[in-house]
């Protein structure tokens, strides 16, 4: 059943029988066979098929969320009796927020090759909310995530403080005043936020509500690296994390607003779903708690 569900999973990914099978190393008339026995074994069709694409139809789409949480729970199975007797080694799926994800996690995988060179990681970057969900339906081995996401069926632990600041353009007139800007005065300029189930959103809006403000002209951006470059096109400011901003601090791309009274920090949080961890996930928290 296993193998029928892993080719399932893939002609529906690819959307075409041919492609699958080139991924698959098998021929088309074999993945068909798989397609049409596992069909028998639910009593249904799963697929929708035209000339060039198959689609998954609604009882399709049931199989295919199961699918993904059974395969990777039976990857996951030998990956913990082969972790018995051997090094750390094997395939670690590891999702992260934007912030930690792209601008911290790169040197800590760097780390960790350096040390355990058998241990492949796969990496999944999105924002707080879709990570918690992967690694609740088993698509990842463990995620880190900002803000205070919580889910009763997650164990999420903190293990590290981000502190978070308001930039500008060095071209924005905020950048000109000396001393601490008022709150007022960041009220009145466009913001620059991220979208809802981020971290950095969830801050943002902290922020606002700590402040007592309103702004009346908001942007919505779906990625931190566009935010950033906005924000030094002078399109307005935002609230980021200082470990995305290091960069551009220090060549003067970007400036850091210090408004009366704002101090915003978060917590990163190492998101987990399953009480049993191989030795390749072990040693990558052992790591990222260091």
């Amino acid at each position: 059943m296993d193998q029928q569900l892993a080719v399932f999973v893939t002609v529906a990914e690819k959307q075409n029988f041919s492609r699958a099978a080139e991924e698959l190393h098998m021929t088309q008339p074999a993945v068909s066979q798989y397609i049409q026995a596992l069909e028998r074994a639910v009593g249904t069709k799963l697929l929708e098929r035209s000339n060039k694409y198959v689609h998954l139809n609604k009882a399709g789409e049931i199989v295919y969320h199961h699918a993904k949480e059974i395969l990777g729970l039976y990857g996951k199975m030998h990956y913990l009796i082969d972790d018995l007797t051997n090094n750390p080694n094997g395939l670690l799926s590891i999702g992260a927020s934007y912030s930690f994800g792209e601008y911290v996690l790169p040197h800590l995988i760097a780390d960790m090759q350096e040390k355990y060179p058998l241990i492949k990681p796969a990496i999944t970057i999105g924002n707080t909310k879709e990570i918690a969900e992967l690694v609740l339906g088993h698509q990842l081995d463990v995620g880190i995530v900002e803000g205070q996401y919580q889910e009763k069926n997650l164990k999420i632990e903190p293990f590290a403080i981000d502190k978070m600041s308001i930039i500008a353009s060095p071209k924005n007139r905020l950048s000109h005043i000396e001393g601490e800007i008022s709150i007022a005065d960041i009220e009145n300029e466009t913001w620059i936020v991220r979208e809802n189930g981020s971290g950095t959103r969830e801050a943002t809006e902290k922020l606002f509500k700590q402040c007592n403000i309103s702004p009346q002209k908001i942007l919505e951006f779906g990625s931190t690296q566009l935010i950033k470059e906005s924000v030094e096109a002078g399109i307005g400011i935002s609230l980021l994390s200082d470990w995305v901003i290091r960069k551009e601090s220090e060549n003067g791309s970007l400036v850091v607003i210090n408004a009366k009274g704002v101090s915003i920090k978060r917590e990163f949080s190492v998101v987990l779903r399953s009480p049993f961890q191989t030795k390749a996930l072990s040693v990558f928290l052992e790591l990222l708690k260091r």
